[in-house]
């Protein structure tokens, strides 16, 4: 990708005839994980990067997909989720810890607040089973909520957050070939082992060891040193959706924390060029369970739409936010996302607007106004 940036550079100032200000990054999934390869190798290359749910760790990521695959399999087995019943999964998780936050909205602010019990969905006798789950696959949804680890106990990768159930079937296999996601299936054989006959029923956790010993395709972005990227003036704002089925939320909190060490032992203060944001009930680099505010701007989003409609402004714009910094200083404490009534028209108006913060600070209701303005809110550091 660098090579592109340097002749695209190239391009754009001999096309302009005149030599190019700034230059920003804006990826999410893959193109999150090839912005912090930027940042991390090539700091000179952006001025700004703008950062959404980046798959930085595929010699674990994938792997941990075949892995939660696997949990889930066979296919017709007792402990088998089907697909359709992670809706109702989802919709418990709601029900169960909306409260948690102190405001009944269907918005799950922090899942890490709420108690929740699986245990509720629990079949009774006589009960359609396709409401509820029977003791093995409530086994099941447990083991997919958790981290993994290998038979050492050593760690893996995150597991799944509570609230991001709607979304799990997307880390799975085609529903009917009875075999895990071929994210994972297709990168060991193709890449890590380069042996296409490889059976993932084979599959244990020496795997991870020979890819993480290869990194085929240099595809890890692992070099959690980015003061070069720092001393260059650079700014990174980085944002992952709490309902993220497809790679956890933990993993950019991995992320963020090892940056944070890092920086911290160079004796800098990463506040100072990199704010990462959580973003409530947010799926996959877009969308949402539900009517929830997630729109900020960011890649992958709206077809056909650039910025945010009516409110093109650093606030409510990621992209501005991440300009305003640049530019002029002005670092982001907050953005606000927005829901409109139909989000392919946004010109029917807006439902939703709510603040997200600085991590780790959270947005907390004033106790008074319209739960769904932005201005009941504000930004509460954790205690």
């Amino acid at each position: 990708m660098h090579g592109s940036v340097v002749l695209g550079k190239q391009l754009t100032n001999a096309y302009y005839n005149q030599n190019l200000r700034y230059a920003y990054y804006a990826g999410c999934s893959t193109g999150g994980k090839q912005g912090m390869k930027e940042v991390q190798k090539y700091p000179e290359d952006f001025d700004g990067a703008l950062i959404g749910a980046p798959a930085w760790w595929s010699t674990h990521q994938q792997l941990w997909q075949l892995t939660v695959g696997i949990i889930n399999l066979p296919e017709g087995s007792p402990s088998y989720i089907p697909y359709s019943m992670f809706p109702t999964i989802s919709n418990e998780v709601i029900r169960q810890c909306d409260a948690s936050d102190g405001v009944v909205d269907t918005i799950i602010m922090d899942p890490k607040k709420c108690d929740f019990r699986i245990q509720a969905l629990l079949c009774h006798p006589g009960q359609n089973t396709s409401t509820c789950l029977s003791p093995e696959q409530i086994t099941t949804w447990q083991a997919l909520h958790r981290p993994i680890a290998d038979i050492h106990n050593t760690w893996i990768y995150p597991n799944f957050e509570l609230g991001s159930d709607a979304q799990i079937p997307g880390s799975f296999g085609v529903y009917g070939t009875n075999a895990p996601s071929l994210y994972g299936t297709s990168y060991v054989s193709n890449y890590v082992l380069e042996d296409p006959s490889w059976d993932w029923k084979t599959y244990n956790y020496s795997v991870v060891q020979i890819a993480d010993a290869r990194n085929p395709g240099d595809t890890n972005a692992v070099d959690f040193d980015i003061s070069p990227f720092y001393a260059r003036g650079g700014k990174l704002l980085q944002y992952h959706g709490l309902a993220d089925g497809l790679i956890p939320t933990g993993a950019s909190e991995l992320l963020y924390n090892n940056y944070l060490y890092n920086l911290t032992s160079k004796g800098i203060n990463a506040d100072d060029f990199y704010r990462f944001f959580l973003v409530p009930v947010m799926q996959h680099c877009s969308g949402s369970v539900g009517n929830v505010p997630w729109y900020i701007g960011g890649a992958q989003t709206i077809p056909g739409v650039y910025g945010v409609p009516g409110f093109r402004d650093r606030e409510h714009d990621a992209l501005l936010s991440l300009m305003a910094w640049v530019e002029n200083d002005l670092a982001p404490d907050h953005i606000i996302p927005t829901k409109w009534k139909n989000d392919t028209d946004p010109s029917q108006g807006v439902l939703r607007q709510r603040p997200i913060c600085k991590f780790p600070a959270q947005a907390q209701y004033a106790g008074y106004g319209d739960v769904d303005a932005s201005n009941s809110w504000s930004c509460v550091a954790p205690a």
